[in-house]
């Protein structure tokens, strides 16, 4: 009477210790990057704020930090710093669409996956060319 049974594969499902069989697809991995857009932009917010506080107090201190955003590395910082508004800003837009039950399909919900990322990096590059003085 005692039978042997099998226990059946889980698919789909990741374990923290074995991680590199999943393969995570494009929406998990924008949803992913909307979360880190986020909290990158709440860390930071602190920041931005003591430097435009800074920026208003005189002539001298904008002209201060003026000549510290002229470096390469803080243009980098300010270019991450855009791209992580955008995406976010992109990404919640999709999100907001798949909560009125738009786009939840899987190839929509891949297509509107890949638009956010490619709407994001155009317009982060755009804003980066201007950023380092292309035109």
């Amino acid at each position: 009477m005692s039978e042997v049974v099998k226990a059946r594969p889980r698919f789909g499902v990741m374990r923290l210790i074995d991680a590199t069989g999943y393969r995570l697809p494009l929406a998990g991995f924008v949803s992913i990057l909307h979360r880190a857009s986020g909290m990158l932009m709440f860390l930071l917010l602190p920041f931005i704020l003591y430097l435009l506080d800074k920026s208003l107090a005189s002539e001298a201190t904008f002209a201060g930090l003026q000549a510290l955003t002229s470096g390469v590395f803080v243009k980098l910082v300010i270019l991450a710093l855009i791209w992580a508004y955008l995406h976010h800003f992109c990404a919640g837009i999709r999100h907001l669409l798949m909560d009125f039950h738009y786009g939840l399909d899987k190839d929509s919900a891949r297509q509107s996956a890949v638009s956010v990322l490619v709407v994001s990096i155009v317009l982060s590059a755009l804003i980066g060319l201007k950023l380092f003085g292309v035109f």
